[in-house]
């Protein structure tokens, strides 16, 4: 199966194009460079450290979607949604696992989805949606008698917070308990009337060093407090996730589709 990365120079790039690349199954085709960043028209397998495979780099989405079956994109929302459009064009499949989305681009993610299969997730770990299947369901039996929060912490360089995947898993819990996250969510206590009020999901961010990426749900009741957590220590989590996530929606129909989908 011949994939492409976009952002292949870039650090979570070089993994899933390297990882890909040494699959049984999947074949490295295509990597996107930003113009002017000097690393265009470059052999794929040099790039990466391998030998030379006579497939190059590009600055153009458009030769660069049309080039293989399926594209995982780690990118920026911009960016993201130039590729969905090309890959909605050309009906090829995108793993997408960009966060950052506003609602607005978010629905404009899931109409390029009409014309082609996409699978978005703030998280490719397979363990971390198993989690969220796992908070889920914990919610729904629990309810508001238990008290949930969520904390998060990532490395210093992260721009976003809360996290992608904290917000999903946010989701899991409003989703089990059958409310909206928006109209139930605290993102932060400050002052003298911050008082917990029932039914709030709560969270928490935290910055710092290298973390690769911490995530702990609580459900706090009287006299007992529940945990569920899953800790990263390693990216090539994230990459395998997303390339399983190609080959399983290389047999999808077209729609959008989570990882969670993947997993089910």
């Amino acid at each position: 199966m011949k994939i492409s990365v976009s952002a292949i120079n870039g650090k979570m790039g070089r993994l899933i194009a390297s990882l890909v690349h040494q699959h049984d199954i999947t074949q490295l085709n295509s990597g996107l460079v930003r113009t002017n960043s000097g690393y265009e028209n470059q052999d794929l397998g040099e790039l990466l450290g391998f030998e030379k495979i006579n497939k190059f780099t590009t600055n153009n989405i458009e030769f660069f979607v049309e080039q293989s079956q399926a594209i995982i994109d780690f990118s920026n929302p911009q960016l993201s949604l130039e590729i969905a459009k090309f890959c909605s064009k050309h009906n090829k499949t995108l793993v997408c696992g960009t966060t950052g989305f506003n609602d607005e681009e978010k629905k404009i993610l899931k109409n390029y989805a009409e014309n082609t299969v996409i699978i978005w997730s703030a998280n490719m770990s397979l363990g971390v949606n198993l989690l969220m299947n796992l908070v889920e369901k914990t919610a729904n039996i629990l309810r508001d008698d238990f008290d949930a929060e969520i904390l998060e912490m990532h490395h210093n360089q992260k721009v976003d917070a809360p996290s992608g995947t904290a917000l999903q898993l946010g989701l899991a819990i409003a989703n089990g308990r059958n409310i909206n996250l928006k109209d139930n969510a605290m993102m932060s206590r400050v002052g003298k009337e911050a008082k917990r009020k029932k039914g709030e999901i709560g969270f928490a961010t935290i910055r710092g060093g290298d973390v690769i990426g911490d995530h702990t749900v609580i459900f706090a009741g009287d006299g007992e407090r529940i945990e569920l957590a899953h800790k990263a220590s390693n990216r090539d989590i994230f990459a395998k996730g997303a390339i399983r996530a190609a080959i399983w929606g290389s047999a999808q129909v077209k729609g959008f589709y989570s990882m969670r989908d993947v997993l089910a």
